[in-house]
Parts: C-alpha cells; structure tokens; sequence
C-alpha cells in the first residue's frame, strides 16, 4: 500500500514546486513581488515554459477538504483507471487493508484475478466458463490455503486443489501448475515429482533449452527441479531426462559439437561434481582446468578440449549449477 500511494504524493510534492518556480519566474519578468497563491490553479500560467503535463490531475490532486488535512489522497477521487493501477502494486494482504478504506476499488475483479495468475500462472480455472458472481478475491484465499496445505501435506494438498475446482487430475495440467508456481516447497515437490513419475515426465516438456550453454540450462532445470541433496536413482533420472530434453532442443548443437545424450549425461555429472569442488569450503585442494579437462574427456572423448574447457570458466565464474 506504502509504494503505490507513496508515489502519487511524491509525484504531486514535484508538480508543486514546478508549478511554485513557473509562477515566480513569470511574476519577476512582470515586476511583481509576490507569486500569485499556489492553490490557484495551474491553467492560470498561460506561458508554455509552465504548463505541466496532466495539470488536471494535479490540480485535482491537490483538492483537499481543509487546509489542515495533511493525509494521502483519496483513490476515489482520481479517475477509475489511474486508481486500479496505483492498486495494482499491492500485494494481496495490502489491498485487503485497502478495501476497508475504499470498498469498492480494494474488492475489484480486475486486481485479484492479476494477483490469482501472478502467484499461480496456470490452474485448469482459468481455462473454463466461469459462472456468474464469481469471486477471483475468493479464487485467491482457496489457492493460498491450498498452497499451504501441499507444504505441510501434498497428497491432502492436491486434493484439496481437485475438490475445488481449481485442477484436473491430469499429468499435463498438474505439471504446467507446478511449473508456473513458486508457492509450493520445493522438498515436498520434490517427493512428489518421484512418486508421480508421469506428472516429471511433462514437467521436463515444458522446459526450453534452445541457444542455453549446457550450465545455465541444468540451472535452469533445477530451478523447476530441485536435485536432491544425495546422489541416488532420482537423481539419474532427472539428469537422464534433462540430457534428452537438452539434446532435442538443440539439434544443431548436438551436430556441431558431437553431443549425444549419453554424453550430457556424463558432461552434468561433471559440472556437478566441479561446482561441489569449488564452492566447498571443505575442499581445500580445488579442482584446475586442467584436470578437470583431462578427467572430463576421458569419459567424453568426442566432445572438445575448448567446450570442456568453456564449461569450467561457466562454474568458476557463476557458481553451482544445482544452488
């Protein structure tokens, strides 16, 4: 509520002092002592050095009910559309706060739909006829209390999502939610994702690594993914699955550099494997270029000294590609 508001009063104290300079500069060019009162309006300045861009607006915003009121404007006398948008940078608990002071503009369709599909980017919802007096103010409290129910339960969790409407039990439905939100703990997601193998498989479809050098892409894949903390069949299977999702977004570079799936395979073991050496505090002897090109290209004998040599500055420079 503090921003939004914050700066239409900044933006008001501004137009003020222009308008107080353009008067006074005008009254010394005519020989005048005193400026004329600053509560006159501004149309009052007929010279074009002072005229202000939305003067109405700001001799609007200047209206007050008594010369003592030092509060911030009421929303309800600006125009409709300049209102929803100072509204539009609330967050969710702030504009409750600000529907007690203005009902009608804090209760707005228009606002908590744009927070419902900020928050949580796709739900099967939105894609259906929604009924007469439909609520997107109570569409938000049902996927808050959802959300907080997957991340102390995720079984009662989705299904509290189903109950509701708000998600069809489908692999592809659940996995575009799951990608477009960043509500739900990734430990639980994380549990979920390996029992429901299917709902992984349509996750990974939903990535795009066309032009991404191989690093930024598994951090990519592991932003949506977390990578579990040990080395184990999960952990095979997210990388088995983002080789060959890696590869299929970029047949060129699979042509040119001689990348095969089998071989990002074995380059993502590697990249992990060197983030772990280097950002361990507990490693004292890091791993050099040049050992981990040698040991690199002894499993991947095909894949060249400078792409393997590229990918250890990538890490050297930005960090852990599973962080």
């Amino acid at each position: 509520m503090g921003q939004g508001l914050w700066r239409v009063v900044r933006n008001q104290q501004l137009q003020q002092q222009y308008s107080e300079q353009c008067f006074l500069q005008q009254d010394r060019e005519r020989g005048r002592r005193v400026g004329p009162p600053l509560a006159e309006p501004l149309q009052q300045c007929h010279t074009p050095q002072c005229q202000v861009p939305g003067a109405d607006i700001s001799h609007l915003l200047r209206v007050r009910k008594g010369k003592e009121e030092q509060g911030f404007i009421d929303l309800e006398m600006l125009p409709p559309e300049l209102s929803i948008t100072i509204l539009s940078y609330l967050n969710a608990t702030d504009l409750c706060l600000a529907s007690c002071v203005w009902q009608d503009l804090g209760n707005d369709e228009y606002l908590w739909q744009g927070l419902c599909k900020s928050t949580w980017g796709h739900c099967s919802i939105y894609n259906r006829r929604l009924p007469s007096g439909f609520s997107f103010r109570k569409l938000y409290m049902e996927l808050d209390e959802g959300s907080l129910t997957f991340n102390a339960n995720l079984q009662e969790g989705i299904s509290y999502f189903m109950s509701r409407g708000i998600l069809v039990d489908h692999p592809k439905e659940i996995a575009k939610f799951i990608f477009y939100t960043r509500m739900l703990n990734w430990k639980m997601l994380r549990i979920y994702l390996d029992e429901r193998r299917d709902v992984l498989d349509e996750l990974v479809k939903l990535h795009n690594f066309s032009n991404q050098f191989l690093p930024n892409a598994l951090r990519d894949f592991f932003r949506h993914i977390h990578a579990p903390e040990e080395r184990g069949e999960y952990l095979e299977t997210l990388i088995t699955k983002f080789s060959h999702r890696f590869c299929a977004c970029n047949p060129t570079l699979v042509q040119e550099v001689g990348l095969s799936p089998d071989a990002v395979y074995v380059l993502c073991y590697s990249l992990i494997l060197l983030s772990i050496d280097l950002t361990s505090p507990h490693v004292k002897n890091k791993m050099s270029k040049r050992e981990f090109i040698r040991n690199t290209r002894r499993a991947a004998q095909n894949i060249s000294e400078d792409f393997v040599g590229h990918l250890y500055d990538n890490i050297y420079l930005i960090g852990h590609v599973a962080a």
